[in-house]
Formats: structure tokens, C-alpha cells, sequence
């Protein structure tokens, strides 16, 4: 079995991408063509309100909702200092776009540096530059700074910031001074540079020639941010199949799996780049059972979308998700032991620690999260769970805290929220009991229906086939998503009709032959 592997289902709809380590689902990201989220991207935007009471801003930056802009992640003219949300190597929080074995991610700003008011620093109607840190979740529209950041594979440039730094996971002193004497020579006055963990033992050569690309980059940034007019974007992130490539490729990964062969050569070439190695690391899948299905990625997305998980002892976990907050409850179920009690306790709890880290990556749970594991009644236990938490929350890309656990067995944590929780993104507020629990969104039913076409294409040659689906469902697929319909029934030489039935669950579907008479 290949130890940790990234798998890619691409299609023109959408992009998913799948973490395994060690068997399982670890990580999982999902983009659509049509919501593509826009971390990472840079607009020149206009201030439209100052809130001096809460020392922020909104910003226009040509999206529905405005952007919302903290006083903290206001530059000040003039200076080259980091802001106090840097970390020792000079990481911003928004430096990698969530990208944590640089250590880029801390906790919000509160405060203005040097006791800065809002109103020195920006005025309504003036024109800024910033980059989206936060995607729009729920009702708050996205998150910007006007700290920049351009990441490359090897290195991070901060146009305005006057820094150097170098990852903390670079452990020796030596290779630790080599890459800093490399980038004082070339670095721009004013400007700073992260050195990443994939620089370590990378020949001077791919790390000055990285560095010059994103210098360059940044000055046709500059160019074109000078004569746009705002709201506008001036610089677009890469997109899923790239950006997670680039960010996880450091990870130890075995092998790179996709399946499809333009996206393919695409990113075989982006990979060469920097390596031969990485590019053949990279693997055409051409199986005749869809990707995801092979993989056992569409089984564990399911399972994480129910608030019941099974723990192989016998216990099992309840993850209960609310806007506020998140708590899941450890109980030893079926689980009895052959000891003593508080032994059998332990265990459980031990368990469930790998459990709930794989869940919070899996379902990309933030915000402020209460672990309830089984009272323990001696501190030692105790310890002994929390020490495992710490360490399992080592292999999680996402900035935590968390406090020590109660006598009461709680555990009080915070996991940092870039983009919308796994369940935000696939579901919608259940329509059957107020809102009280979630179904399936239109959108993600009709995908659905469309791998499912493509599975019916593959095992039966049947010239057409019914689709039937609740009425949401059948409109998402005659008119939204009709493109992908066509796209199928083109590509595939078969015929598509799709009806409509009122008395279908939204989530519920059919696919039959069509009988010709």
C-alpha cells in the first residue's frame, strides 16, 4: 500500500482533491467551476465604510458582498516592520494561503500595531491593495489584508516586508544559514522572503531562479494594479489541481494520481519545473471504475457527512457541527474491554484522539471546537490523552490551540477556518425540519447524477437512459449544469432525459434505461 498519495478527480464542473495517509481519507478539497473560491487572489479594491469603533474597514472589491479589512492588517505608510501576528520567523498568518509546515498562521490581529487608529491609516473612498485571506463563509463576506504574499515552491515573497525567515521544520543550523545567505544576496531592498521546508538541500540555482519569478511577478502585479481602475482582481491564485499540488507535494507524498490526461501533462510540466523526480512522481489513472470509487474517497466523504463515526473497538464519536461552534462527544459504545474500567476508558479515548484529528482535517472543521472524551478519574490519564491529541494535531496543516483537559474530560480547542467546513460546502440548511439539520444541496445531487451516468456509460450499453429527481434537482440538471449533460451525452454517443417528481426526497434519484418501442 502506497503510504501517503494525493488523488484528483478532474472534470470541467469541478475539482476534487483527496489526501490519503496511511489508507485513509485525510484531507479532502473540492472546487466548482462555478463558486471557485478566491483565497490567495489580489484586487485593487475602495474603501466604502470605516468602523473606528471596531477599528476595521469594508473594502469594495467587486464581489457581491464587500470584503471586510481589520485595522492589524493595515501596512502603515512607510513602514517595513511585520506586523505583531508574525511569528518569530516572520510568518503571516495569511502567507501561504493556510499553509502550515511554514508555521504561517497565527491568530487573528486584535490591535492596531503602535497603537494605530483606523482612521490614520485609511479613508473612505481611497484605493487599497489587498489579498484575500478568507473566503466568504455564511453571511461574512471574505477576509482581506494588505500585507501581500507571493508563494512559490521554494519560497514566499512579501513585497512590503522587510524580512527574512526560514521554516522552522529546516531543523539544521548549517542548511538553515546557506538558504538565509542565499536569499540576503538577491533580495529585493524593502522586500521580504519566507524560505519553505521544500527548500531544504534544493540547489542554489532553483531557489534564486524561484526567487526571480516571483519578483518578476510581483512587479507586472505592481504594473497592472497602477493602471486598473478599481474593484477589480489583479493577480488570481492557482487553481485546485496546482494549488494543492504545490502546497502538499513536501508532505512526504508517494505519488500523485489523476484522471485526467490534459490536466495531466499540465501538471507533469509544472512539476518539472522544479524536479524531474516530482513530475514523475505524478500518474495518469485510466481505470475503467471512476477514480474516487476506486480510491474509496466517495464511501469516506459520505461517512463524513453524518454525525455518527464507528470506532473499530466497538466506541464511536457524535460530531455535532453549529455556526458557532462544534463539539464531539467520545462514547465507548460496544467497546467493554478486559480489564478494568478505567483501563477500557483510556483506550477509547486513546482511539478516538486519531479519530477526532482525521475528522477535523477531513471535514475541515474550525472556529471553536469542545472535545468531550470519558471521564477519567486519575491525572495521569489524563495527561496521557492530551499528550496524544498535541502530537496527532502535529500532522494537521490548520493552526490549532488547545487548552488541557478537564476533570470533567473536556477539551477546549480552536482549529483556524480559511474557507467553509466540509459540510458548508456539499450541504444545505434541510428544508424537511426547519432548518434543524442538513441534506444534500441541489448542486451536489445533480453531480451526483452525473457520475452516476458516467458509471451506467461504463457497464451497460443501453442507448439512453431516465433520470428521475426531485424537482430542484432536475432544474439544476436542465438548466445550470445542462452544459454537462450535453458534454456527456456528446462525448458518450447516449441520449439523457431527466423528469421531474414532486414526491421525490431532494436527495433521492433514479436512473433507468430508456425503453425505445
Amino acid at each position: 500500500m502506497v503510504a501517503k498519495q494525493l488523488v484528483i478527480n478532474s472534470t470541467s464542473y469541478e475539482t476534487r482533491v483527496a489526501l490519503i495517509e496511511g489508507g485513509q481519507v485525510s484531507e479532502y478539497y473540492i472546487e466548482r467551476s462555478r463558486d471557485r473560491g478566491i483565497v490567495g487572489g489580489i484586487y485593487k479594491g475602495k474603501i466604502i465604510r470605516v468602523l473606528p469603533g471596531m477599528q476595521s474597514c469594508f473594502v469594495d472589491i467587486g464581489l457581491e458582498r464587500a470584503a471586510f479589512l481589520y485595522g492589524g492588517d493595515i501596512k502603515p505608510e512607510g513602514s517595513h516592520e511585520l506586523p505583531e501576528y508574525f511569528d518569530e520567523e516572520g510568518k503571516h498568518e495569511h502567507a501561504h494561503q493556510g499553509d502550515e509546515e511554514e508555521g504561517s498562521e497565527t491568530n487573528p490581529p486584535k490591535t492596531l500595531q503602535k497603537n494605530y487608529r483606523i482612521s490614520d491609516l485609511v479613508k473612505e473612498g481611497q484605493e487599497v491593495l489587498v489579498q484575500v485571506a478568507k473566503d466568504a463563509i455564511s453571511t461574512k463576506g471574505a477576509r482581506v489584508t494588505t500585507y501581500l504574499s507571493l508563494p512559490g515552491r521554494y519560497v514566499v515573497l512579501m513585497p512590503s516586508i522587510n524580512h527574512i525567515g526560514v521554516s522552522r521544520r529546516i531543523q539544521s543550523e548549517e542548511e538553515r544559514n546557506r538558504l538565509r545567505s542565499i536569499v540576503q544576496k538577491i533580495k529585493p531592498e524593502g522586500a521580504g522572503i519566507i524560505v519553505r521546508t521544500a527548500s531544504e538541500n534544493v540547489p542554489d540555482e532553483k531557489i534564486i531562479a524561484d526567487i526571480d519569478f516571483l519578483v518578476k511577478l510581483w512587479e507586472s502585479l505592481r504594473v497592472k494594479s497602477l493602471k486598473s481602475k478599481s474593484p477589480c482582481l489583479v493577480h488570481e491564485d492557482l487553481d485546485l489541481v496546482f494549488r494543492a499540488t504545490r502546497d502538499l507535494i513536501s508532505r512526504d507524498l508517494d505519488r500523485i494520481v489523476i484522471d485526467d490526461k490534459k490536466r495531466y501533462e499540465d501538471l507533469v510540466r509544472f512539476l518539472n519545473r522544479f524536479s524531474v523526480k516530482l513530475g514523475a512522481q505524478v500518474q495518469l489513472y485510466q481505470g475503467e471504475t471512476q477514480i474516487f470509487d476506486a480510491f474509496g474517497i466517495e464511501q469516506e466523504v459520505s461517512r463524513a457527512l453524518g454525525s455518527k463515526v464507528w470506532l473499530k473497538s466497538g466506541g464511536y464519536l457524535i460530531i455535532e457541527q453549529t455556526e458557532a461552534l462544534a463539539a464531539i462527544d467520545v462514547n465507548t459504545g460496544r467497546f467493554v474491554g478486559n480489564k478494568s474500567l478505567g483501563d477500557t476508558i483510556v483506550k477509547t479515548n486513546l482511539e478516538a484522539v486519531k479519530e477526532i484529528v482525521q475528522q477535523l482535517r477531513l471535514r475541515n472543521i474550525g472556529g471553536i471546537i469542545i472535545l468531550d472524551f470519558i471521564d477519567m478519574d486519575r491525572s495521569d490519564d489524563r495527561d496521557k490523552v492530551f499528550q496524544a491529541l498535541v502530537e496527532e494535531l502535529k500532522k494537521d496543516k490548520a493552526k490549532t490551540t488547545v487548552l488541557r483537559i478537564s476533570e470533567m474530560g473536556l477539551v477546549q480547542m480552536t482549529r483556524k477556518r480559511t474557507e467553509e467546513s466540509l459540510m458548508q460546502k456539499l450541504t444545505v440548511d434541510c428544508p424537511y425540519c426547519d432548518g434543524n439539520g442538513h441534506v444534500k444541496s441541489p448542486s451536489t445531487v445533480s453531480y451526483e447524477v452525473i457520475r452516476e451516468l458516467l458509471r451506467e456509460f461504463s457497464r451497460s450499453n443501453h442507448e439512453g437512459f431516465v433520470v428521475k429527481a426531485h424537482p430542484q434537482v432536475a432544474d439544476r440538471l436542465l438548466e445550470e449544469d445542462k452544459i454537462f449533460i450535453d458534454e456527456l451525452k456528446s462525448k458518450h454517443s447516449r441520449k439523457v432525459v431527466v423528469k421531474s417528481f414532486l414526491d421525490y426526497h431532494l436527495e433521492h434519484f433514479e436512473i433507468a434505461p430508456m425503453r425505445f418501442e
